[in-house]
C-alpha cells in the first residue's frame, strides 16, 4: 500500500509559532524524508467558511497568506501537493455520504467540536456546516487515501472520528476506504504550544500569537512580555517551570548549539532550567535568550516569505496545479465509494445488463 500524508489548515489568517512546531516543522521533515508516496498539503478554505460565511473575503485574502506561509516554512511544490479545499468538488459528495453513518449524538459528544463551539460562543446557534465538520474532515483524509494524518493533540478526537466513519463504510459496503494512522509531534511540548499570555490556546481572536512572518521587533516585544511564573519576583526566589510560557517555549525550539551561540554559561536546557528552579535566575535574562532562538529560527522564514510576495502569480499558479492533481486523485477514491455503495448506474454495464433481462 502506498504510503500518503493529508494534513492543511484554516485560511483565517496568517500561520503563527503554534502551527510552526504543531504541524509545519514536522511536514517538511516529512516531505523530505522519502519515506512517502505522496503528500497532500490543504488550504481548507471551504472549512473555514464554516464560522466564517458572512466574511468571505477574510477566508478569501489568507489562502494566499497562509501559502506564502507554507513554502517560506520549506513546503515545496515539488514534493508536496499544494492544494484549495473548495476546489474539489468530490469532497461535498463524499460528506454528504458519510452523513448517513454519524449520528448527531456523536458529534455532540465530540471534545474538539464541544471546545470549538464554547470558544466561539455558538452555544445553541450552532451552523450545520461548523457542527458537521468533522465528517468533512473525514472525507478530506479519505478523499486522498491518506495513511498518515500528522496532527496535534488537540485533533485526536477528530481523527478518531473519521477512523469511525472509515469502519462503518467498510463494513456496511465492503473494504473501500483506508484508514488512517495520526502522527503526533514528538516533543511534548510541540502538542499544543500555548499562547504568549499563558492561555492554553495560541488563537489570533486572543492576540497572543508569535506569527512567523513577525519582525524582529515585534517578537522581541512580544517575548519580553511572556507570562512566567507569578510567584517569582527576585531574582533569588525560586522558579517554577509548570505553565511556565517561557520554559514550554524553550522546550519547543531550543536546540544545544543555542546554548554555545547565545548563552555559553550553560550547557544544556536542563542546566538552565534547574538554575531557575533554584532561584538565582531572572526571568529576563531568560526572555532573552527565548528572543534569540526564536529570532534565529523565524528569521530564513521571514526571509523567504518575502521572496515569495514578489511573484504573487506564480503563487496562484501552484495552487491552481496542485488543486487539479488532489481533484484526480479525490475522483478515483469517489468512483470506489460509488461503486461499493451501488450508485455507480452509468459505469456499470452489468447492471444494466440485468434490469433488461429482469423486463424481457
Amino acid at each position: 500500500m502506498s504510503k500518503i500524508i493529508l494534513t492543511g489548515d484554516r485560511p483565517t489568517g496568517k500561520l503563527h509559532v503554534g502551527h510552526y512546531v504543531g504541524s509545519l516543522r514536522r511536514r517538511v521533515e516529512l516531505q523530505n524524508s522519502g519515506e512517502y508516496d505522496k503528500v497532500f498539503i490543504m488550504i481548507a478554505d471551504a472549512q473555514a467558511l464554516t464560522d466564517n460565511a458572512e466574511h468571505p473575503e477574510k477566508v478569501r485574502q489568507n489562502v494566499v497568506e497562509v501559502a506564502l506561509d507554507y513554502m517560506a516554512c520549506g513546503l515545496d511544490p515539488e514534493k508536496s501537493t499544494l492544494f484549495i479545499q473548495s476546489q474539489i468538488p468530490q469532497l461535498c459528495e463524499l460528506s454528504f455520504y458519510y452523513m448517513n453513518l454519524v449520528t448527531v449524538s456523536r458529534l455532540q459528544r465530540n471534545p474538539t467540536v464541544k471546545a470549538e463551539i464554547q470558544m466561539r460562543n455558538f452555544e445553541a446557534s450552532i451552523p450545520v456546516g461548523f457542527f458537521t465538520y468533522p465528517i468533512s474532515q473525514a472525507a478530506d483524509i479519505t478523499a486522498f487515501q491518506a495513511t498518515t494524518v500528522p496532527v496535534g493533540e488537540d485533533q485526536l478526537p477528530m481523527i478518531e472520528q473519521t477512523r469511525e466513519i472509515v469502519h462503518k463504510f467498510n463494513t456496511v459496503y465492503g473494504e473501500t476506504l483506508v484508514e488512517p494512522k495520526v502522527l503526533l509531534p514528538e516533543n511534548q511540548a510541540c502538542m499544543r504550544l500555548p499562547g504568549t499570555d499563558g492561555k492554553a490556546k495560541m488563537s489570533k481572536s486572543l492576540g497572543n500569537c508569535i506569527y512567523l512572518s513577525e519582525e524582529p521587533d515585534e517578537i522581541r516585544k512580544k517575548v519580553m512580555s511572556m507570562f512566567t511564573d507569578p510567584n517569582h519576583l527576585r531574582v533569588e526566589d525560586p522558579g517554577s517551570l509548570e505553565g511556565n510560557t517561557i520554559f514550554t517555549y524553550l522546550d519547543a525550539f531550543c536546540q544545544n548549539e543555542h546554548f554555545e551561540r547565545y548563552l555559553p554559561d550553560y550547557g544544556n536546557l536542563e542546566e538552565l532550567k534547574a538554575h531557575y528552579q533554584r532561584g538565582g535566575l531572572g526571568d529576563v535574562k531568560v526572555k532573552k535568550f527565548l528572543n534569540n532562538v526564536l529570532q534565529e529560527v523565524l528569521e530564513p522564514v521571514r526571509n523567504r516569505r518575502k521572496e515569495l510576495q514578489k511573484d504573487i502569480p506564480y503563487i496562484y499558479e501552484v495552487l491552481k496545479k496542485g488543486s487539479e492533481e488532489a481533484e484526480k486523485a479525490a475522483a478515483e477514491t469517489l468512483d470506489k465509494v460509488r461503486s461499493a455503495m451501488k450508485i455507480n448506474y452509468f459505469a456499470d454495464p452489468e447492471l444494466i445488463r440485468e434490469q433488461a433481462e429482469k423486463f424481457r
